[in-house]
């Protein structure tokens, strides 16, 4: 397979240095939020950056190997010792974390923090929804979120624009939701389309949203989905998803030992679809346009739908758990607005720059969000 019949994702292109030197230099770009600790520590996705540039040096079998060691490096809890690259981390679990939350911070313990920086501004929520509104299951079907979630959304969509960002089909996203009052951006921004009625907090005139800059890719994409649904039918616990503008190859409830085999049986299908990529998910390897698209470009083009667009009086804050998300958190650095928090239990590289540990700390930000708003408004009333 040529470099060009699928693009890996980024971080396996990247070398041991450029990404030692990434993370000593990315708490320091912006002035909020400051920066925290000493950011100059390698952690273990330092090390798994490592291990995937030495990898994506090989080609024929090695890459294989990038893909597998990618998907293992997608879930913490099998990361393995038997790596010289892994197994300095392995020994300081602890020391990593802490170390890791002081560059992140509990978003909770900081809240005072966060609300001081958004004064006068106009917050636009955007949320990430597996592993960030609902947990992350065996089963992506159901992958439902608690009716206390969706209680918490429903009064932050009451409060602040909000949107729901993710790699899942719009539809299927909003079948899990249920809420009208939301943006709802599918296929990792590639199907977006705004609520029904227009919320009270834009500033852009109300008219129908419908955004999908990679349509000529459906009758792709569909082949490409029954081909894999063929291919894989043969790897027991493989589970393929059309979402639409791409597609989900799930390997949570595969066996490791035939991890390598899934990822062959990806390939095979890929090198006769050069203008598709492949990236890496959370425990899902995802087959996507190679449009110049992603949850970051989607973040952009909602805060201007919303009427938000070059405007510094807005504060964007993006809540997601997974690698694609990232793309939103960068836009966020990039742009000096805004915060990203990261959803993880375990010490990851990242642009965000807060973190909370799971859906119930997110569900707890949210109403802390939407109290802190009430309390807010019931001041400037008393004005």
């Amino acid at each position: 397979m040529t470099k060009q019949d699928v693009m890996m994702p980024d971080e396996m292109a990247i070398t041991a240095a450029t990404a030692a030197g990434k993370v000593a230099n990315s708490s320091t770009q912006f002035s909020f939020p400051p920066p925290r600790g000493n950011s100059s520590t390698i952690n273990i996705a330092s090390y798994k950056r490592l291990l995937m540039s030495q990898l994506e040096l090989n080609c024929g079998s090695g890459r294989i190997n990038a893909w597998v060691d990618s998907m293992r490096s997608s879930s913490p809890t099998h990361i393995k010792s038997d790596s010289p690259f892994l197994s300095p981390v392995v020994a300081s679990d602890a020391e990593e974390y802490e170390n890791w939350m002081k560059q992140h911070p509990s978003a909770l313990h900081m809240f005072d923090e966060i609300t001081a920086a958004s004064k006068g501004k106009q917050i636009v929520m955007f949320l990430d929804y597996d592993g960030t509104l609902s947990p992350i299951v065996d089963d992506p079907d159901r992958a439902f979120m608690s009716e206390n979630m969706r209680a918490a959304v429903r009064e932050v969509a009451r409060s602040f624009p909000t949107a729901i960002v993710s790699g899942r089909c719009r539809d299927k996203v909003y079948s899990f939701v249920q809420l009208r009052e939301l943006y709802y951006a599918g296929s990792h921004g590639m199907d977006i389309k705004g609520p029904a009625k227009q919320p009270k907090h834009t500033k852009a005139k109300a008219k129908a949203l419908l955004f999908q800059p990679a349509s000529e890719f459906l009758p792709m994409i569909d082949e490409v989905y029954e081909a894999l649904v063929k291919k894989t039918e043969s790897t027991p616990g493989a589970k393929v998803e059309n979402n639409k503008f791409c597609v989900s190859v799930h390997f949570r409830r595969v066996d490791e030992k035939k991890w390598r085999t899934l990822a062959e049986q990806v390939k095979l299908v890929l090198k006769d679809y050069p203008r598709l990529r492949l990236t890496q998910g959370r425990k899902v390897l995802e087959i996507r346009p190679t449009i110049k698209w992603d949850k970051g470009k989607a973040l952009e083009f909602l805060l201007e739908s919303l009427g938000f667009a070059d405007c510094n009086d807005v504060f964007p804050i993006y809540i997601g758990d997974d690698r694609t998300d990232e793309d939103a958190f960068k836009v966020l650095r990039d742009r000096g607005q805004g915060i990203g928090i990261l959803v993880s239990k375990f010490p990851k590289e990242t642009s965000a720059s807060y973190s909370l540990r799971e859906p119930a700390e997110v569900m707890n930000f949210l109403h802390c969000l939407v109290e802190w708003k009430r309390r807010s408004l019931k001041e400037h009333e008393r004005v």
